[in-house]
Parts: structure tokens; sequence; C-alpha cells
């Protein structure tokens, strides 16, 4: 799957471009993946939605507003549960 550009406001409202990749709502993200791009979720309408990280590495979950503007930022550690947040957009970041 191709890489695309995608630009948001970070929380210091800066303008942050990252290279990622668009998956579904659907899909299992940064499940069983040890080397990821950036993942994209696009929820289609601004929401609460909760994920987890079972079977994930670490990763940066910044969910995101109709703005593209962030609105929350969790730092994910494996095997955790139900994480809450609101917005559009969720982007998972692996860390290294």
């Amino acid at each position: 799957m191709a890489l695309n550009n995608f630009t948001y406001t970070d929380e210091r409202n800066k303008k942050r471009a990252i290279k990622v990749k668009r998956v579904s709502v659907f899909s299992t993200g940064l499940m069983f993946k040890r080397n990821s791009s950036p993942l994209l979720f696009d929820m289609g309408e601004y929401r609460t939605f909760s994920i987890h990280s079972l079977f994930c590495p670490r990763f940066k979950a910044l969910w995101l507003d109709t703005e593209k503007k962030v609105v929350k930022i969790i730092d994910v550690k494996p095997w955790k549960l139900n994480l809450r947040g609101e917005g559009r957009y969720l982007l998972e970041i692996p860390l290294k």
C-alpha cells in the first residue's frame, strides 16, 4: 500500500507533515507488526472510540478533530485495554 502525505496541527499549534499508510477502521492496526509506517484511520465523523495495544509494539496514538488538530495524545505501551479518545482521525505512530 502506498504512503500518503498527511498534514495535521500538533498540540502546540504547529503544522506537521508525515507520510502515513491510510487504513480501514476494520484494520488490525499495528497488531503483529514489528516494523510499520504510521497508520491513519478515518472514522468518517467525530466520535468517541477505544483502541487497545494487544500484540502491538509501543506507539503514540493521536486523536485528531475534523480540522486535523490533535485533541489527545497517549504514549501507548503493549498490552493495554480500552484506551479511549474522541476525534475524526486516529494516527498511530510506532515508537522505536
